[in-house]
Parts: C-alpha cells; sequence; structure tokens
C-alpha cells in the first residue's frame, strides 16, 4: 500500500488554519444554509433536528448536529478489487491514484487531433490501465457517444468489469442506471450478499457549487447510499466563479459542500461508506473559463486532504490533468505538479491523475502511459527515506573502507530497487545509444507501450457463460467492441 510519512506531508494550512476554516465551515451550515431541492433529503434534514426556511429549500444546520452526523461515517473505506491483490485502502496517509473524468473525446496514439469517444474506447482504456502498475482504481474516465442515453450506466460499467479487477468507480446518470449496474455487478460478483461483503464499485454524485443539493443528483446520492455501496460526494467549485476567489474562500466552500453530502448519506443509511471529495479549481481570469491544470489544483486538493483528516473522513481528490491538448512538455510539467502535491499532501485517492487534457475534455492512451510513470516517481517521493541500521549502512561502508566502491555490494543488489523509482519510458540513456535506438521522443516511446497492451489478444475478466446471461438480460449491453476486437 503506498503510504506517506505524515511528519513530511505537505501542508499548505497551519493547525490555526483549519480550526478557522471549520470554525467557519459551521457557521456558513448553521448561518447561510444549503439550498436542498429534493423534498425527500428536505424531510429527512427537517426529521433530523435542521431548521428549513419558509421557503421550503434552505436547510440550516447547527454545528452540533453536523459533527455527530459526521461521525456515523466510517473512517476508513475500502474499494475492493475483484482481486485482493488491487485492494484501495482509504485510510490516513495512505495516498493511490486513478483515471476519471468523463472526457468527450479521445487522442488516439500518435494523433494531434480529437475524435469523439466510443465504448470500444472505455473497453480499451480499462484494458490499458489494467497493465499499469500504478493505476490503482479504474474510475471510468470517457461518455461514449455510441451509446443510448438510456444504456450508458450499464455500459460503461460493464466496460470497466469485462476489463479489469480493479476497482471501478464512476459517475451515474440515472436512477435506472444506478439499479441496472448494480444487479449486472451482483451477477459478477456471484450474489448480492458477496457484493456487498466486497463491493467492488463504487459511484460519484456530485453537488453544486456554491451551497447547493439538486433535485437530480440528491435522489442519485440517496439511492445509492440506500443500496450500501461506496459513494463519492464531491462538488468542483471554482475561484472566482462558484467560489470565492481566494484559495482559503473555495476550501471554505468545498468543505461546506461535500459536508452537507456526507450528511444526507448518514440519515438516508447510517454507516454508509461515503468518501469526502472535491474537484475545486479556478477560472482562467483572462476569459474566466474552467481550468484543469492550474498549480491551485493541487495546492487546494492538498488543503482538502488536511479538512477531511480533521474531520475524520476519507478524502478523493483531484490532480494530474492538463489544459494541454496533447502530450507534450506543458501536459508534463502541468500534470506532475499536481500529482506531487497530492502524493506529498498524503490524499487518499486522486482521481483525473491519469490521461487527462484538453480542459479533462479528452482523454490520451500515450499521455496515460506518461503519467502512470509520473505517480510512480510521486508515490516514491512521498515514501520518504527509510531510516534503520539496514539502510544507514554502516557494515557496508566499514567493508569497502575509504576509496571503496558498493557496485557488487549485496545491499546494492538487495535494495536498489526498493529506493529507487526506476521508470520504463523515460529515456537516461547516453547520447550515442539514444542516437542507435532512432532519438525516440517520450511521446512515441509511449504510443509503443500503449499499442503493444492494446493489439495483445484482449482476456474478458468476466467468464464467458456469465457475458450471455447478462447479453440475454440487458439488450442494451454491447460486449463486443474492443474485447473481440484487436485494437
Amino acid at each position: 500500500m503506498p503510504k506517506i510519512k505524515p511528519e513530511m506531508q505537505y501542508k499548505p494550512l497551519s493547525e490555526k488554519d483549519v480550526f478557522e476554516i471549520h470554525n467557519t465551515v459551521m457557521r456558513v451550515l448553521e448561518e447561510v444554509g444549503v439550498e436542498v431541492n429534493n423534498k425527500k433529503a428536505v424531510s429527512l434534514f427537517k426529521e433530523a433536528g435542521a431548521s428549513v426556511a419558509e421557503n421550503g429549500k434552505t436547510v440550516r444546520f447547527s454545528s452540533r448536529k453536523v459533527m455527530d452526523l459526521i461521525a456515523k461515517a466510517p473512517a476508513t473505506v475500502t474499494l475492493c478489487g475483484r482481486e485482493e491483490k488491487y485492494d484501495v485502502v482509504l485510510e490516513p496517509n495512505a495516498v493511490f491514484f486513478g483515471t476519471g473524468g468523463t472526457a468527450l473525446y479521445v487522442l488516439d496514439p500518435g494523433a494531434t487531433k480529437r475524435r469523439k469517444a466510443t465504448i470500444k474506447d472505455i473497453h480499451n482504456m480499462a484494458r490499458l490501465c489494467h497493465e499499469l502498475e500504478n493505476v490503482h482504481v479504474f474510475m471510468l474516465p470517457l461518455y461514449p457517444c455510441d451509446i443510448p442515453e438510456e444504456n450508458v450506466d450499464a455500459n460503461r460499467f460493464f466496460a470497466g468489469f469485462l476489463n479489469t479487477t480493479k476497482h471501478v468507480m464512476g459517475g451515474v446518470n440515472t436512477g435506472c442506471g444506478i439499479k441496472e449496474v448494480i444487479s449486472i455487478a451482483e451477477e459478477v460478483a456471484g450474489s448480492p450478499e458477496k457484493l456487498r461483503e466486497r463491493p467492488f464499485l463504487s459511484m460519484i454524485t456530485c453537488v453544486i457549487s456554491p451551497l447547493k443539493l439538486d433535485q437530480h443528483y440528491t435522489a442519485l446520492l440517496m439511492q445509492v447510499a440506500r443500496a450500501g455501496i461506496p459513494v463519492v460526494c464531491p462538488s468542483e467549485p471554482l475561484c472566482g466563479l462558484t467560489s470565492p476567489v481566494t484559495l482559503a474562500g473555495n476550501t471554505l466552500i468545498q468543505t461546506a459542500d461535500s459536508l452537507a453530502a456526507v450528511i444526507l448519506t448518514q440519515l438516508v443509511n447510517p454507516g454508509t461508506p461515503v468518501i469526502f471529495g472535491t474537484v475545486a479549481s479556478s477560472a482562467n481570469f483572462r476569459d474566466m473559463r474552467y481550468l484543469a491544470g492550474p498549480v491551485e489544483v493541487g495546492i487546494l486538493s492538498a488543503a482538502q486532504a488536511q479538512m477531511a483528516r480533521f474531520y475524520n473522513l476519507p478524502f478523493y481528490a483531484v490532480g494530474g490533468m492538463s489544459d494541454s491538448k496533447i502530450p507534450d512538455a506543458q501536459a508534463g510539467y502541468e500534470s506532475a505538479m499536481t500529482i506531487l502535491l497530492n502524493a506529498l499532501a498524503g490524499a487518499n485517492f486522486v482521481h483525473d491523475a491519469i490521461g487527462l487534457c484538453d480542459f479533462a475534455l479528452t482523454m490520451s492512451y500515450e499521455k496515460a502511459v506518461i503519467d502512470n510513470e509520473i505517480v510512480g516517481m510521486a508515490l516514491r517521493a512521498a515514501r520518504g527515506i527509510e531510516v534503520n541500521e539496514e539502510t544507514l549502512a554502516f557494515e557496508a561502508i566499514r567493508q569497502a573502507g575509504p576509496g571503496g566502491n558498493f557496485i557488487i555490494h549485496p545491499t546494492t543488489i538487495k535494495h536498489m530497487r526498493s529506493e529507487h523509482y526506476i521508470p520504463k519510458i523515460a529515456n537516461r540513456d547516453e547520447q550515442e545509444s539514444w542516437k542507435d535506438s532512432g532519438s525516440p521522443p517520450l511521446r512515441e516511446k509511449a504510443k509503443q507501450v500503449a499499442e503493444e497492451i492494446l493489439s495483445a489478444s484482449p482476456v474478458g475478466k468476466i467468464p464467458e457463460s456469465k457475458c450471455q446471461k447478462l447479453m440475454t438480460e440487458y439488450p442494451g449491453l454491447v460486449v463486443n467492441r474492443g474485447v473481440t476486437e484487436r485494437y
């Protein structure tokens, strides 16, 4: 499990800052309130002791009630894989990364122009990410243009189940889709009981910044909570647009937004495995449009990681995106900055960290491979330096003596791979060797890795008999794209 030393965490907030933000969040929830546009949710809040304004929508909570309800939420949530080796335990100081977003376009290996995403791309991206060792969670990253809207939820999740045994997380669009996805997962698991014992899927709903629970997403949130499936409830406050322009103000709104949803899950089903989350960013102040890759994304996520620890909640962060249109130098440094800040902050699960560019509208196969390597380096940085008698290597130094070397010493062989991150696509050859290999740029090497994985014969992760049964029960499922076809 990737872990970070608590004493070396990046903390943009002081302890005093955290308390001040918390106290102001409580004031916002108690004095300003949250607009709740779902009558059932309003009733639940009212029954729990919240006050409801004359408009029937603005709900206000006492700080005591807020803290009591937050305490009902689990401090640790396990995102199970279908294989236990892929389990992701969201707990203090654990750091994991995954895909994410709902990108509408795809950038093929070697391409410079994007195209619309299809269901085959979700199959293929799941296959690719199953083989990338630093992708711990496959969060459904694309919205397929070739699937009827009523079949999108089932097909997106099924594409994940069919092509990876890592945990599959995704946004949902309809209540019917939630039912279908859970039913399909129960069949894959073997029974409803087995799925509840080890839920290998989780779902995402949204809070609308600032301070608004809308009718649609709130209904979905309550439905998932009733089902006992892990649920993420982030909001996306944008500095200067849907939150104050200051990073402190954005952190405040984000905290209040997500806590309102956390509270609701516990009213619906106490003990619901809920994950406090953020997708906070800032605007481009030249035209007030959304940005995906600014360094402030990493700073805000790091601050929210501190707030999550304060409330003893598992945390869903954002990082790794870029506003560049292709996997170039800008994509590299924007992604690396926010990935590294999240890792050093101890953010539990960082989504959107793999493959996203073009304001998170486009998913790139090559960038996924490159980001996998960036994540590996960030995790190594977050792990810090282990100091003990063996790693200090005094005996090895004694044996080598002044002027000696450690090239063939047993400690070098034993520790070189665990102590040092060894990249797979970065070029560390000397100039002549690089020239002899054709002077390939990094993007070309990433292209080769992606194509090698996707050109292999697909291996379905669900038995054929279950696939046939599911096809009969859900005629809208597409099971032959990216599975029986080669890349």
